[in-house]
């Protein structure tokens, strides 16, 4: 009975994270010298060798080319007849272990230790992670210690003329999150990045990519 009420208690409490989890929070600074658009044509290239022609690059390339058309730029049909050139580079830490340890109202304890994949680490797009829980028990003074792994991403953004290989705008946006999936952190980072873009010169700014803003 008293595992029945706790778990009602818990479970709108638990919907809320649930809820929360979908909004990522980036750190954004740039530096800009823009020309403002005046129908320039440009090519997204990936910063990194490994990423060039792949699939899933193509996926946020096209994020950003949406962005770029919306603003009053061109995509151009190649390299050659493009005169800005737009590189992107995105990435995702290992992931640190935090522990969060807070009294717990009911009296009852609960203890979530970490469990790693015996297959270990595949590469920065995977960082197996699971956590269980031990058989609760009553304690009158009892703590919730949870156990999770947070990870850091990253997004560079640098747009050259191409001319004469002029910097005109470098970005870079850095997050924290539960989750170390690219397919869920880079468009989110391209979105915080092209939120008021180019932005002031060497401004650095806090902005929350929320579902809703996602869909625009």
């Amino acid at each position: 009975m008293i595992r029945k009420l706790l778990l009602a208690l818990m479970l709108p409490a638990a919907l809320a994270l649930a809820g929360c989890t979908s909004s990522l929070t980036a750190r954004v600074q740039r530096f800009n010298a823009m020309p403002p658009p005046d129908g320039q044509s440009f090519v997204v290239e990936a910063a990194e060798a490994e990423d060039r022609g792949g699939l899933e690059f193509r996926q946020y390339a096209d994020h950003v080319r949406r962005h770029l058309t919306a603003l009053g730029y061109r995509e151009a049909a190649s390299r050659r007849d493009a005169s800005l050139i737009v590189t992107l580079g995105y990435g995702v830490d290992r992931g640190r272990q935090q522990i969060d340890e807070f009294p717990n109202p009911w009296g009852y304890r609960r203890f979530g230790p970490a469990y790693y994949s015996r297959f270990g680490y595949f590469g920065r797009r995977r960082a197996p992670f699971y956590w269980g829980w031990h058989d609760p028990f009553w304690d009158p003074f009892g703590y919730d210690v949870t156990v999770r792994t947070i990870y850091t991403s990253f997004l560079d953004l640098d747009i050259r003329r191409a001319a004469d290989n002029q910097s005109l705008f470098e970005g870079f946006a850095e997050a924290r999150s539960g989750t170390d999936e690219l397919p869920v952190l880079v468009p989110n980072l391209i979105e915080a990045m092209f939120t008021g873009f180019p932005g002031n010169n060497g401004e650095r700014v806090r902005i929350t990519v929320t579902p809703e803003r996602q869909q625009r």
